[in-house]
């Protein structure tokens, strides 16, 4: 007879989720999940495989948290005014208290190696393309750019938010203020 599962996945895997936004994939060991996620090795393997399987768990559920600001990027109808806006409820989406945690993709991002697991990098690029999709839907919206400058500079927009999510962790609120500032008078 089968055990009966002690513990609620989605629970746990926000648990993990938390640590991996807090510490990145590749630092994260399969000890400090069982102690975060409160379950054993034994259960996490059951569940979802492998350390990857409760890492890709991990991105749908940041996904569906952060879903509360891109479904308003993806509502919103004033192109560079809601995109200028996207970024600054990030800063907020990221903050822990008064600690900013940046973007699970992009620490998750900056830590990958060449020989990292591909399934792995294909989640994080699937998830970063959706994103940039959606800055593009937003530009889509200045009558003035034509194709070619809306994928340019969706381009140039994905990587500023990379730069954002990473300058969130260690600059101050004015400083991140004058970053969004500068990346929309380049636009």
């Amino acid at each position: 007879m089968a055990r009966k599962k002690e513990y609620i996945e989605a629970e746990v895997i926000e648990k993990a989720m938390a640590l991996f936004w807090r510490n990145g994939y590749e630092t994260t060991s399969m000890q400090m999940l069982e102690k975060e996620m409160g379950i054993n090795k034994f259960s996490i393997y059951s569940s979802f495989g492998n350390k990857d399987g409760v890492f890709i768990e991990s991105l749908k559920c940041y996904k569906q948290k952060l879903k509360q600001i891109t479904d308003k990027l993806n509502a919103s109808s004033n192109g560079i005014i809601g995109l200028r806006q996207y970024f600054y409820d990030f800063i907020e989406f990221s903050k822990d208290a008064t600690l900013r945690k940046g973007c699970l993709v992009t620490n998750s991002a900056n830590e990958l190696h060449e020989d990292a697991n591909p399934k792995i990098k294909e989640e994080l690029s699937k998830f970063t393309n959706n994103i940039r999709g959606l800055l593009a839907h937003n530009l889509q919206q200045e009558r003035h750019f034509n194709v070619s400058d809306v994928e340019e500079k969706a381009d140039y927009l994905i990587i500023s938010m990379f730069g954002l999510a990473s300058a969130s962790r260690v600059f101050n609120d004015a400083q991140l203020n004058n970053y969004i500032e500068n990346i929309f008078k380049s636009i």
